[in-house]
Formats: C-alpha cells, structure tokens, sequence
C-alpha cells in the first residue's frame, strides 16, 4: 500500500498524490507496487531488495551513481498470537524500517513489510514541529520516536518481569519459567538491534553520507542520548532476568535434593522391619526372645524410632 503526506503548519497530512518535498510511506507492497519504486521513482533495485528483506539488519548504504541514500534500522514490535507458541507469553520481536532518500526529486519515502506504530503516529498527525520537506531532520525525529518505543517495550518487560518473580515466589510452575525464557529472548532481539541503531546514528552524525543542519545536531544528541539508554536499561534488564532465573533454578535443585533427602529416610527407616522380620522368619533355632511374637514388632518399631531420630537430626548425613 502506497501513501502520500506532506506537512502543513508543522503537522503531516495526507495528500492524493506525489508532490516535491512529500513523505512517501509504503507498507505490505505488492510486486506491482515494488516495480513502481524501481520505475516512477527511480530508486536503486538493491535498496528495494535489502528494504523487504527482513532479516536485514540495521545499516547506513550510499550509491555512487544516484546520490540515493538507504538507511536501515529495527523497530520493536510484540509478537502476533499466530506466531509465538504460548499465547499467554509476551514476546517482543524486532523488524527492519528503511528510510530512501531520493535527491533528485527531493522524495522522503519509507519502507516496511508490516505495519509500524510509529509510522503510523506521523502519518496520523500526532507530533507537531514536524516538516516532511527537512529530510534529515524528519529521519531523526523518526528514529527518536523509534528509540523512545523502544523504552516503552523494555519497561513493559521489566513490570512482567516483577510479575513473574512474585508468581515464582508462590508456586514453582513451569509455564512462568517459560515466560523467563521469552522474555530472555525478546531482550536478546532488543540488544542486538539497539547497538545496530547506535551505530547507525553515529554514522549518520559523521555528516559524511547525509548533510545536517545547525539545528539536526542537537535532535541527533536527544537520540544518541535516548539510545545509550536504551541499551543501559536493556543490559540491566537482561541481567536481572538472568539472576532471577540462576536462583530459582538453584531453588528448585535445592528442593529436589530435600525431596531426594527425605525419601532416602524413608527407604532406610522402611527397611528396618524388613531385616528384622528377616531375622526372625528364618527356620533357625536359638532365635533371642523367640517365644514372644510380639518382641519383633516392637524391636522394629523402637529400631525404627531411633533410626529416624539419628537421620533427622543429621547424625548421619553430614
């Protein structure tokens, strides 16, 4: 699907067709529609192919013969209920946004395979001071907004992080553990995508790809600064996940080996009786107290008394 915007006073709208300095946003495009990219528009095939390619990953690339301009980053977005295998569990996923610069036309068009929430705020009007005719600076404000998206799906995973640990605390269930392991793995996208966008931002900052004005410096510093912290709560969160985890697995390995601990007791008190009536039901003479048939019931149960006094308090396992 092919849309067309343009500011006006500062906020997107959108217009019918192409005009000079129009934001064009192409979202799910059609093999027709991806043609007309490479026809109407001129842009580069390659830019086209690594544009839909979604295990692209996040990069700066400039053509030598067009002037073209393709930058490429990852932008987080939660899982469908179809893709993920528990739909109780809450998976973050990452995929590419690239950003065409057009020169010759002075077009600012973007490309995706899915829908994105933060195009959708632009194309929607929701931020103001927002001119489609400054490309640069349009960039930067999209990759603002991409990395502040970002913050916003770390601090949801932290809240079910919180969540999960007091789950834990109650019941050791598997389907929690499970959600960790989720969870682990979104922050593992997240990581490997933020320190992509770090540095795509820096080498955007060169100046040497794309010209920046007084004013963009300042815009690109907000992102910088929004990123590194990103990747900071991103580390710290990944972190805590990974100590939680270590010591409810320790506390499970420890339960076990109670449990293990106690049937031991058991087996060893149990079979107490069994070497006695042993004993005592061999067809032998000069058995001791052999005319009561009580003594062996009684032997047992006071051997077995003992026994488990001596074991619970330790005696003999440490």
């Amino acid at each position: 699907m092919i849309s067309y915007f343009k500011s006006e006073n500062g906020r997107v709208q959108k217009i019918d067709s192409m005009r000079e300095g129009c934001w064009i946003d192409i979202v799910e495009p059609t093999a027709e529609e991806r043609l007309w990219l490479q026809q109407e528009l001129e842009i580069v095939p390659e830019f086209v192919r690594s544009a839909f390619d979604d295990e692209e990953t996040a990069h700066v690339d400039f053509d030598d013969d067009t002037g073209q301009v393709l930058v490429i980053v990852d932008c987080p977005f939660v899982e469908d209920e179809s893709e993920v295998v528990d739909k109780s569990i809450v998976q973050y996923d990452t995929h590419p946004l690239s950003f065409v610069f057009v020169p010759e036309q002075e077009y600012f068009v973007t490309l995706s395979l899915r829908r994105n929430e933060t195009i959708s705020d632009f194309a929607h009007g929701r931020y103001r001071d927002v001119y489609t005719g400054r490309r640069t600076r349009f960039l930067l404000q999209m990759l603002l907004r991409v990395t502040q998206r970002y913050l916003v799906c770390l601090r949801s995973i932290n809240r079910q992080i919180r969540e999960y640990e007091r789950t834990l605390r109650r019941t050791m269930r598997n389907s929690e553990l499970m959600k960790m392991l989720g969870l682990e793995k979104s922050l593992v996208y997240f990581s490997t995508s933020l320190k992509g966008l770090e540095a795509t931002a820096t080498r955007i900052g060169n100046g040497r790809i794309l010209d920046l004005y007084e004013e963009d410096h300042e815009l690109l510093d907000d992102v910088m600064i929004e990123v590194r912290q990103a990747i900071e709560m991103c580390s710290i969160s990944t972190n805590i996940l990974n100590g939680i985890t270590d010591t409810f697995s320790s506390v499970i390995s420890n339960n076990l080996n109670i449990t293990i601990r106690t049937l031991t007791i058991i087996t060893l008190v149990l079979a107490i009786p069994t070497i006695v009536f042993s004993f005592y039901g061999m067809n032998v003479e000069g058995l001791p107290l052999i005319m009561w048939w009580w003594f062996p019931v009684v032997l047992s149960a006071v051997l077995c008394l003992v026994a488990g006094l001596l074991l619970r308090s330790g005696r003999f396992l440490k």
